[in-house]
């Protein structure tokens, strides 16, 4: 089966590296196939109590700072694959965003990489790459 609109979702990680790799190969082997990468980030946010703790503005700044460099990064590597993919940063919960994402663009099938940058929160919550594939109507290829 060929796709033609794939999604990457991409957080830099090794395993994101990985899938990036195989998202690449897919989009190579179906003629006129899109690539879309999003890269989709949240702010932190702490809790003291049930009371949301507030947070100095450079802790926001420099999370989005990293967010626009994972960017940046991917968009080298595709521009040095020689593919013209669409890259997308956006803000929200990773997979909900993922999910949007994938509906809104009538993509075809989800390319992700099995553990992201998550640590202790993906423990908790639940990892985004299980959270997309137990949500998503379309395919969803794990790499790990």
């Amino acid at each position: 089966m060929l796709f033609s609109k794939i999604l990457l979702a991409y957080d830099g990680s090794k395993a994101a590296n990985k899938a990036l790799d195989r998202a690449v190969e897919l989009a190579k082997v179906t003629q006129g196939s899109s690539l879309h990468v999003v890269h989709a980030f949240e702010f932190p946010r702490f809790f003291i109590g049930e009371a949301l703790a507030p947070l100095p503005a450079s802790v926001n700044k420099d999370y989005y700072d990293v967010a626009v460099k994972t960017t940046e990064e991917v968009k080298q590597r595709l521009a040095d694959e020689g593919l013209n993919a669409k890259v997308e940063l956006l803000q929200g919960s990773p997979a909900e965003t993922i999910l949007k994402y994938a509906k809104d663009n009538e993509i075809d099938i989800i390319v992700i990489g099995s553990r992201g940058l998550g640590g202790i929160r993906e423990f908790v919550l639940g990892s985004v790459s299980h959270n997309v594939v137990q949500s998503a109507r379309i395919p969803v290829l794990v790499v790990k």
